[in-house]
């Protein structure tokens, strides 16, 4: 699977489901059933050298932001939401996280951010095909700290100082 055909299959099944997370991974699941074993290792490992890219402090931060909060297993599914948001948006948030602000129609911390089922759908769907696991993908391993200098995180005043555009669009009101 080559990386455009990778980021065609993720915007197809995110439109289907209407940008659903939850519905988004089980069209994902079947989807990718009807490919072949192989292809289906190749989806996962673009999927996972994403979620590794993501591995930043400064999208842990506007995660944070978006989410009034984002621990270790709350930033994992965040990655993996954002991969499952497309390459343009995914690329976007990488050059600059607060360029959320303005690539998000519209964000809803009880729905939006939360990817986990998205991120498991390589391995639920190679399951179904073979009866096995996923084998290793052979991928290195994320350093273990983010890249960059981590956010003031419990700080909202010098959170908002460090991501002005997405505090300002998604935290203000609702304070």
């Amino acid at each position: 699977m080559h990386e455009t055909e990778f980021w065609e299959l993720v915007d197809e099944t995110r439109e289907a489901a209407g940008g659903d997370p939850v519905d988004h991974a089980e069209i994902l699941v079947e989807r990718l059933t009807r490919l072949d074993p192989e292809t289906v290792v190749d989806f996962a490992r673009h999927f996972e050298t994403r979620v590794n890219r993501a591995w930043r402090w400064e999208l842990w931060g506007a995660a944070w932001v978006l989410l009034d909060g984002a621990g270790d297993d709350v930033f994992d599914a965040f990655r993996c939401w954002l991969v499952g948001q497309g390459r343009k948006v995914f690329e976007g948030a990488l050059h600059d996280p607060e360029a959320l602000a303005g690539l998000l129609d519209d964000f809803d911390p009880d729905v939006d951010g939360e990817g986990g089922d998205l991120g498991c759908a390589a391995y639920d769907a190679y399951e179904q095909l073979t009866g096995g696991p996923l084998p290793e993908l052979d991928l290195p391993d994320p350093p273990p700290e983010p890249e960059g200098t981590a956010p003031p995180f419990e700080n909202d005043r010098a959170l908002a100082a460090r991501f002005p555009r997405l505090w300002e669009r998604f935290r203000e009101p609702s304070e």
